[in-house]
């Protein structure tokens, strides 16, 4: 049981969520970012830096995760891919990927992002990260928490 972070744009409340699991309830943590992040001393909370790019550490999480790990993003594409090797995925909104959500999720994706790219509708982008998106990764985490420990 792993658990890894596309760090490179987790909101800061997830990252403490997590990282309070790692803390408590024994969890391994890896973060994963193209640039320095700082994270608490622990012997369960580390970080990968991986090269920049475009999905460099995409590319890591998707080599190094495995089935039965949790990966938490909000790269669309990335849990797609991560779903189809069997790999948990959870957006930072608490939203769980599963092979029949993220496909249908995509297409969606696709479709609004063709019709603001045309003109078709203007559209200001995701909702800020408040509270409320705060207690439902919390929740969507502790359920995935909660199935992995009892094995």
């Amino acid at each position: 049981m792993h658990v890894w972070i596309d760090g490179d744009g987790c909101p800061r409340p997830v990252r403490d969520i997590v990282f309070r699991a790692a803390e408590r309830r024994g969890v391994e943590v890896t973060l994963v970012a193209n640039r320095p992040v700082h994270v608490p001393r622990h012997p369960r909370i580390r970080t990968v830096q991986v090269q920049p790019g475009l999905d460099v550490a995409d590319a890591w999480l998707v080599r190094h995760a495995r089935s039965g790990d949790l990966v938490i993003t909000s790269d669309l594409p990335l849990a797609a891919e991560l779903v189809e090797h069997g790999v948990t995925a959870v957006s930072a909104h608490g939203e769980t990927w599963t092979a029949e959500n993220v496909r249908e999720r995509l297409s969606v994706r696709d479709f609004l992002m063709e019709a603001r790219e045309s003109g078709l509708i203007q559209g200001s982008g995701p909702p800020p990260y408040d509270d409320r998106a705060a207690r439902a990764f919390a929740n969507a985490f502790d359920v995935w928490l909660t199935r992995a420990q009892r094995g």
